[in-house]
């Protein structure tokens, strides 16, 4: 197994499901790639038991490590993970990740044969086909408590705190946070905004005797075009921008247009550090023990995915078709709270 991409609270939680279910249930020998793609591609590993694996359930992050590795950034990516595969005398690869990861897995499944199952985690809860990732509740809670506390200090100095969380597509974190956490303005990749409407909100706020206000923006937030400057960053294997500063931009542009004082907080890898909550340490090992009873019974290119309360096996390729993203009806929820 391997993980990929950004680390998650709950990854251990998976990789010790998938060892001892594996190795008790069904006598395997497990073997873990270090550093996402690049162990397969460059032959990382190290043999997984119940005895090493022992303790990590609580462990935030991965004892496996990751890497942003794109297997097919190399001409000779998926013939150099099969060679190692059979070195090894592997039978599949399960490979635990987001987007990005789980793409490469249905590639490598579809187009190259080989056998590969997928596990979704993500903080931001954008995959297809499965009602919540693992990761999620943790950041959400982290995020949270981060804007709880963040009301007392802007309520003290009557000022405007602009929060910035992560969700580079999806705004699951920003929205789910905001309305926990009483936000006047929630702003996601899905809408684009107007900076004057958030600076009217905030302006209404004011008038109505409120001198503080909290600001939500999601990291992949966008200003409706014309309305707003931003900047782009240097791109990942997988040709994604590397976002981060639109909030501080938001600090630039609500105080130079209110006059309010205003302050920017990053909460970035805050939100996906530390020790998962209790919910996704349990469905990360539900979906450890769905992911090597499916190897068991050779149901490649699948994904275990949670439907309502049920685990389910899915195509990967289904998980990978589109994103899982804040619709509109969702996000009107929070309207009638806002300002």
């Amino acid at each position: 197994m391997l993980t990929g991409g950004g680390d998650c609270p709950g990854l251990n939680a998976v990789i010790r499901a998938i060892v001892r279910q594996g190795i008790s249930q069904h006598g395997y020998e497990i073997t873990g790639f270090r550093d996402g793609w690049r162990g397969p591609l460059e032959y990382l590993h190290e043999e997984l038991t119940v005895e090493s694996t022992r303790g990590i359930l609580p462990r935030g992050g991965t004892v496996l490590r990751t890497s942003r590795t794109n297997p097919f950034k190399r001409a000779d990516g998926p013939s150099e993970i099969r060679k190692n595969m059979d070195r090894l005398r592997l039978d599949g690869l399960i490979a635990i990740g987001g987007e990005d990861t789980l793409g490469a897995a249905n590639r490598l499944h579809a187009e190259h044969g080989l056998n590969v199952i997928g596990v979704p985690k993500t903080i931001d809860n954008d995959i297809g086909a499965t009602d919540v990732t693992f990761g999620f509740d943790t950041a959400l809670q982290v995020a949270t408590e981060a804007i709880d506390r963040l009301h007392t200090t802007a309520e003290s100095h009557n000022r405007v705190m602009v929060v910035e969380v992560m969700g580079r597509h999806a705004g699951w974190i920003a929205l789910y946070a905001g309305i926990a956490g009483g936000a006047d303005v929630i702003l996601i990749p899905e809408q684009p905004f107007d900076i004057d409407d958030v600076c009217r909100l905030i302006e209404r706020r004011h008038s109505r005797g409120r001198f503080f206000s909290i600001v939500v923006v999601a990291e992949g937030a966008m200003p409706k075009q014309g309305t707003m400057e931003v900047s782009g960053g240097a791109t990942d294997e997988f040709g994604h921008v590397r976002l981060g500063g639109i909030g501080h931009r938001l600090e630039h542009e609500i105080e130079t247009r209110t006059g309010f004082e205003t302050r920017a907080v990053v909460l970035g890898h805050i939100q996906r550090g530390g020790t998962p909550t209790a919910y996704d340490r349990v469905l990360a090992t539900r979906f450890g023990v769905a992911a090597i009873d499916g190897a068991h019974e050779g149901r490649w290119g699948m994904m275990p995915a949670l439907r309502g309360t049920r685990i389910e096996l899915v195509p990967l390729a289904e998980a990978v078709a589109e994103l899982r993203t804040v619709s509109p009806e969702e996000y009107a929820v929070a309207e009638a709270f806002l300002g």
